[in-house]
């Protein structure tokens, strides 16, 4: 009985001696920061956009039928003009129906000296008129199969036949204006109100280092990406050295103007290791929470700010480094030196 008393005596003891420890120990460490409000301010809105140079228009040039080819006139790389004869094509029905036409002129021609005569009737002239009218129509769509011309002025990119192919209807050249060219951006919807055709673009590839092309808004597409929740525009930038050409990666730069966009110092923002995260500590009573910000662009020390952070809501700027999500906090003065 002596023990036990003793034992239960030394517990107590004990106990009791550690519970002021254990209370300090539980007490949260009220951490030293320094704040700075998130701030509306006036931001320009240059935003780069990537994509491919492509042909202003792109054509490809095939017979209407499965023909062979009788000759090509042009070469991959060769210019062609508007209208030149690129391609003729073999078309034995093309000989047939010339013969035929030379025979049905020379029976309108008799038919129509017995008409005038008073020896052939208005029928009988009509019925062989407008048999030639029908022949001459179908050797003009016969020409059009045979002898294919270009629609635009442009560049041969590409020959897929040679002559004495039989095509099967399928593409024998392709032909791409060049002069202009384009670009085609997917921009955030955000800023549909403010495209309008015309507004100036800067066009740079990395292949001209330090160059600048001018171009300009020529088409604006009239739905918005469900998905992206983005609009595309067409962007057409003259090309009279032929420099850019169709595959060239490039950048397009086009300023929106100003609008007023949350901005926070750049000191605020911490990069979460091996992720492309950026987050904040955001002043929250007595404590601090861990937020993620997506940021937009940096514009001297401050950095704009899409979602994350509200106008007005105070960030810390210094002391970070042992902070942790809802750590206590005490704001201090911003001309007092913290060491981080």
């Amino acid at each position: 009985m002596k023990k036990i008393t003793y034992l239960v005596a030394v517990t107590a003891l004990v106990v009791a001696s550690c519970t002021p420890k254990a209370q300090e120990v539980a007490e949260q460490k009220v951490l030293q920061v320094k704040v700075e409000r998130a701030m509306i301010q006036k931001v320009n809105q240059v935003i780069d956009f990537t994509g491919n140079i492509e042909p202003f228009v792109k054509n490809s040039i095939s017979s209407s039928s499965a023909q062979r080819i009788e000759k090509i006139y042009t070469e991959v790389g060769s210019r062609v003009s508007k209208g030149q004869l690129l391609v003729q094509m073999e078309n034995p029905a093309y000989i047939q129906a010339k013969i035929q036409i030379q025979s049905l002129k020379i029976d309108l021609a008799r038919i129509e000296s017995l008409y005038k005569a008073g020896g052939a009737s208005q029928q009988q002239y009509d019925q062989v008129k407008t048999q030639y009218d029908v022949a001459v129509e179908g050797l003009a769509n016969l020409d059009k199969n045979t002898k294919l011309l270009s629609p635009i002025s442009g560049v041969v990119t590409q020959r897929n036949f040679d002559n004495g192919d039989l095509t099967m209807g399928q593409p024998i050249l392709t032909v791409m204006q060049l002069q202009p060219v384009k670009i085609i951006v997917n921009i955030s919807e955000e800023f549909y109100p403010l495209s309008k055709v015309g507004t100036p673009v800067q066009i740079m590839l990395d292949i001209y280092e330090g160059k600048v092309f001018n171009g300009k808004i020529s088409l604006i597409y009239p739905t918005i990406d469900p998905v992206t929740r983005t609009f595309s525009v067409q962007v057409s930038i003259p090309n009279g050295d032929l420099k850019l050409r169709p595959g060239m990666f490039a950048r397009a730069r086009v300023n929106f103007g100003a609008k007023d966009r949350v901005v926070i110092p750049d000191k605020a923002v911490i990069k979460q290791s091996g992720t492309n995260d950026r987050f904040v500590y955001v002043l929250d009573g007595e404590v601090v929470l861990y937020k993620k910000v997506v940021l937009g662009k940096r514009v001297d020390s401050v950095y704009e700010v899409l979602s994350g952070v509200e106008a007005g809501e105070k960030v810390v700027v210094a002391g970070q480094s042992k902070l942790a999500d809802k750590a206590k906090v005490e704001v201090i003065a911003s001309g007092v030196d913290l060491s981080l």
